[in-house]
């Protein structure tokens, strides 16, 4: 196996890795400072600010000669005897040096600006910086320009690193940011008539080392160091990227991509890194009802149905009965559910009526397919976990449906009663579908918000959001994440998860893990989930070819 060596340290690489100084020192526990390079870019080794000492050592003597100037580690790659120095007194002062001059023109903004406490230009600063500032302190003026509908540029904290031209050109493909003048005059700019407007445009923000690039939607809005962040899986598309939710005293205030080589790499799109204002969306459905047949007294004991909000408690008990007394249950297990909850859900059916009908629920799909040059996809398929409930589905026989087919079964009047899970972030149903539940003896709606067939449910239960419930969702490539909780639902809201866990009867909290492992033992196109499942998550076909 070929060997680096990086400040004496010895570390082995695999034969066909092509690797460059700063990816191979991380290997040896070294970060080497850099601006300008990011891995999913290319090149380009303008900032200096990763410049190393360097040289080879002679496998049959062992005498290394190192090379008698710095080079861009960015730019440098590694192969066996490659040696690396990465803190010798010259690098040192080099990276100081650089730091000097980006900061005599920089502004001191930071108490006002969106990325303290996350900006490398601060990091950095303190780390190899220079001890005193040389150059004067004067006033500077905060330019702002606006670069498209989601994104602020401040003119005057840009470093000229170029991650967010390089990303328009090679990731996205739109090009619409390019460099204007040359020399001190350099500045970052859109193209005249074609502003910053394309479906990956958020992750610019996230490029970005310092402040110059703002969000306009997290603008303002809370300090980083107040944040918690939770890794999660974004339920936008069947795409099913890593993300970390960012969120304070259970309010979510950004969602930012979660590197996954085998998913969506280092991007989120836009669609899904701002889908998450729905969880604080006030016409939420937020607590538990059915509808009661009471006497109205206004009519000489004829009966109106009244809505009455009812315990959760009362629910695990109640609405058990309620169905079991209907007769035939059908049941539509949303694909915004994880496999945890789905599995259970379709055990509480069998076991309210062993013949209980279970099929998929809704599966939204808008446009088509869309792909970008740097090899990411928005998926038409606006839900995470399709293929997860197919697979749960599969265990308990009820393979090869659709949420067509459940809709014709119970008009048909094969059915007393239905159970529809939902979660959908947005109207997902019309009248006329939902019509076709109304000769229902029972009709449970769980979804979070309001809609045709909600008005015509028996049982009115709220649901949980994506960053509101814990489990494993399998996307369209057949890989499988599992994610924790990141904030509680609002007051009154069970999870999914909970409810079925208690109707099942089990004891203490709802584990997740526990259920995933009795459903891989049950399942060996889902075994891979009985084990440990690394931040990336599995590919459940290679799982089943090994």
């Amino acid at each position: 196996m070929p060997v680096v060596i990086v400040d004496g340290q010895e570390i082995e690489i695999g034969a066909d890795e092509r690797l460059n100084c700063i990816e191979a020192a991380r290997r040896a526990g070294k970060e080497i400072p850099h601006y300008c390079w990011h891995p999913g870019l290319s090149v380009v080794a303008s900032c200096r600010m990763c410049l190393i000492e360097t040289g080879q050592r002679d496998a049959a003597t062992g005498k290394i000669s190192m090379v008698p100037k710095l080079v861009p580690g960015c730019q440098t790659p590694v192969k066996d005897g490659t040696v690396i120095v990465t803190e010798s007194p010259l690098v040192k002062e080099s990276r100081a040096r650089v730091e000097e001059a980006l900061l005599i023109d920089h502004p001191i903004d930071c108490p006002i600006c969106d990325k303290a406490g996350e900006c490398l230009l601060q990091d950095y600063h303190f780390e190899h910086g220079q001890a005193e500032r040389r150059a004067d302190l004067h006033p500077f003026t905060s330019r702002k320009r606006d670069m498209g509908p989601t994104v602020t540029l401040f003119v005057d904290r840009c470093i000229m690193c170029t991650r967010c031209v390089r990303f328009t050109r090679e990731i996205s493909g739109t090009a619409e940011l390019m460099v204007t003048s040359r020399g001190a005059k350099e500045e970052i700019d859109v193209f005249p008539g074609h502003p910053l407007d394309n479906k990956l445009s958020g992750n610019v923000v996230d490029l970005c080392p310092v402040g110059a690039l703002g969000d306009k939607d997290f603008l303002y809005q809370q300090r980083v160091w107040f944040l918690k962040r939770e890794a999660n899986v974004c339920g936008g598309c069947s795409a099913g990227c890593s993300i970390f939710t960012e969120h304070n005293q259970d309010a979510v205030y950004r969602l930012k991509p979660r590197e996954n080589p085998h998913v969506n790499k280092w991007w989120i799109c836009d669609d899904g890194r701002y889908g998450w204002h729905h969880l604080h969306d006030s016409s939420r459905i937020l607590e538990a009802s059915r509808k009661a047949v009471r006497p109205d007294r206004r009519d000489n004991g004829s009966v109106t149905p009244a809505v009455e909000t009812i315990e959760w408690s009362d629910v695990v008990t109640k609405l058990r009965a309620d169905l079991k007394a209907a007769g035939r249950l059908a049941v539509a297990v949303s694909p915004m559910l994880t496999i945890e909850e789905a599995w259970m859900l379709c055990a509480v059916a069998r076991s309210i009526d062993p013949q209980a009908w279970l099929a998929p629920g809704f599966v939204p799909v808008t446009g088509n397919d869309e792909s970008f040059p740097g090899d990411f996809t928005i998926r038409a398929e606006k839900c995470p976990n399709r293929r997860g409930i197919e697979e749960v589905l599969a265990l308990y026989g009820a393979g090869g449906r659709s949420w067509n087919d459940l809709v014709a079964h119970v008009a048909a009047a094969h059915a007393d009663a239905a159970w529809i899970t939902g979660g959908y972030p947005g109207p997902w149903i019309d009248t006329a579908t939902a019509e076709s539940f109304a000769g229902l003896g029972q009709l449970v709606v769980q979804d979070l918000f309001d809609s045709p067939l909600m008005r015509l449910a028996s049982w009115r239960l709220p649901a949980a959001g994506f960053a509101e419930r814990a489990g494993t969702w399998v996307n369209v490539a057949h890989h499988a994440q599992s994610f924790s909780q990141a904030i509680r639902p609002p007051a009154g809201v069970w999870p999914e998860g909970r409810l079925f866990w208690n109707m099942l009867g089990r004891r203490g909290l709802y584990d997740p893990v526990s259920v995933r492992q009795q459903i891989a033992g049950s399942s060996a196109a889902l075994a891979a989930l009985a084990g440990e499942m690394p931040a990336t998550g599995v590919d459940l076909r290679i799982h089943q070819l090994a």
